[in-house]
């Protein structure tokens, strides 16, 4: 009999890649949890043989309904939406944790449930000792914390997924390289040192699938709590910004500003996105890593292989 992965934002970049992971494969039958099942992206899954369920992060009822029978849930906020809707870090984390909670709380009460990964990322604030506040990594934190401290039964199954940064984050308008015409090439503006290390998954909607594969067929290693690190190579940015450019057929140089007028430029999405990066330049291979010093899967832990590379995925990607 095939086991049920059920996968929340299973039209998003995350939510495509794990279904791919078990897609085709006659052991699994993939789940997928969507508002609107009858929407182009529902209708595309439902054609590839997936079972599309609507459900609502905000509705604890309609996740239960529709986690039933699930043996792996595959668990996934969005602080951004809230974000956007609202322009507002404390609303929007608010909103984030809330709706995590109940994606613990409807895996909790899967009497069928054998593995629970949770997407989230590192305790910046714990890291840095109250320094960084990043508030779409601390929302996350906040239902780390409700799983370890209130869902004991649940700890024991959850893997916490850290996925690293999306080559698409180029999209952002305070990443996006800019083309100025009377240099002939494109500027990144930066907040940031040029040598600060960036950890990436690269296309996360491709290289996801092979760690959450490892995951579910390794749970007596990552399962009760183990942290797995969603990391496919490591550049510093100013590398990063030239791998772009090589990929592209173009030139770029990266410049650094000050915070004050990184924040002043794109108020709001440049603060939320500038406090990572100081954090980032500041703590650098710290930034990926336990405050308690507990071990940290990789990919050498796991055996992922066949990733593919950064700059092949620049290739594909359109601004």
């Amino acid at each position: 009999m095939a086991k049920i992965v059920t996968v929340v934002g299973a039209t998003g970049a995350q939510g495509k890649g794990v279904i791919q992971a078990f897609l085709n494969n006659p052991a699994y039958q993939v789940r997928a949890i969507t508002r609107n099942p009858s929407g182009a992206s529902g209708q595309a899954l439902a054609a590839q043989g997936v079972e599309v369920v609507s459900a609502d992060l905000n509705d604890l009822a309609s996740l239960k309904a529709a986690f039933a029978g699930s043996h792996v849930v595959f668990g996934v906020t969005n602080f951004f939406e809230p974000f956007a809707t609202h322009q507002s870090p404390t609303k929007a984390m608010e909103i984030e944790v809330q709706q995590g909670i109940n994606l613990a709380q409807a895996a909790a009460a899967t009497a069928t449930l054998e593995h629970y990964i949770w997407s989230t990322l590192p305790n910046a604030k714990a890291i840095s000792q109250g320094k960084y506040l990043i508030p779409h990594f601390e929302g996350k934190n906040r239902i780390d914390a409700y799983i370890r401290d209130e869902e004991p039964a649940l700890l024991r199954k959850t893997t916490f997924f850290w996925v690293t940064w999306y080559h698409a984050n180029y999209g952002f308008p305070m990443f996006r390289p800019y083309w100025i015409p009377t240099a002939g090439k494109h500027l990144q503006l930066a907040n940031y040192a040029p040598d600060t290390p960036i950890r990436t998954i690269g296309d996360v909607s491709v290289n996801i699938a092979p760690f959450v594969r490892a995951v579910v067929e390794q749970p007596a290693s990552t399962a009760g709590g183990a942290v797995v690190l969603v990391s496919s190579e490591a550049y510093q940015a100013g590398e990063m910004l030239q791998m772009w450019a090589a990929a592209k057929g173009t030139k770029a140089q990266f410049v650094r500003v000050s915070g004050e007028a990184f924040r002043e430029i794109w108020p709001l999405w440049a603060e939320e996105m500038g406090v990572m990066m100081e954090f980032w330049d500041e703590y650098r291979e710290r930034s990926w890593t336990e405050p308690n010093g507990e071990k940290v899967l990789t990919k050498e832990d796991l055996g992922v292989t066949g990733l593919q590379g950064l700059e092949e995925a620049y290739k594909g990607l359109e601004l």
